[in-house]
């Protein structure tokens, strides 16, 4: 990658992603914005060179990918970030929220979300996508990922 692009300044990470076009969409608009992706835990599908190929991810190369076992992994490789957690239980909107370079925007896993141990935990840092239609379950995930993103980077500017 050439240092002189402009980085988001940003990171994401997914836990335990279980549908790989959304982790397909969410890379390409991680390449897109020169945001380093995480993947944390088990993950619902492959991503070695062959299942990438076969699924038609030819911009793959261009993102920058880490991998890790779990949660705790994930805080020791990024110690300069603070890690905001994305979460339909979330209270506090994230248009509301002063982000920061080096920020960790962490979304959890289609079917549950986040863990609630860990949302209770990091309830000050807890963020919420508002939906109108309360008869709405959650946002698709790629979609979260990508509202919260472009906002951050709004924000950073």
């Amino acid at each position: 990658m050439n240092d002189e692009v402009q980085k988001s300044g940003l990171h994401i990470a997914l836990v335990e992603p279980e549908i790989p076009p959304n982790t397909g969409n969410i890379a390409r608009t991680c390449a897109a914005t020169f945001t380093p992706l995480h993947l944390v835990g088990k993950l619902g599908f492959r991503t070695d060179e062959k299942a990438v190929r076969r699924a038609g991810l030819d911009y793959w190369q261009e993102v920058e990918i880490h991998y890790h076992l779990d949660i705790e992994e994930l805080y020791r490789s990024l110690p300069q970030s603070r890690f905001l957690y994305f979460s339909t239980k979330g209270e506090r909107p994230y248009t509301d929220f002063r982000y920061e370079v080096n920020d960790c925007l962490v979304f959890g896993r289609e079917t549950r979300g986040l863990p609630e141990e860990l949302l209770r935990t990091n309830w000050d840092r807890c963020l919420t996508i508002p939906m109108l239609n309360g008869r709405i379950r959650s946002l698709n995930l790629a979609t979260s990922v990508g509202i919260a993103l472009y906002e951050a980077m709004r924000r950073l500017k």
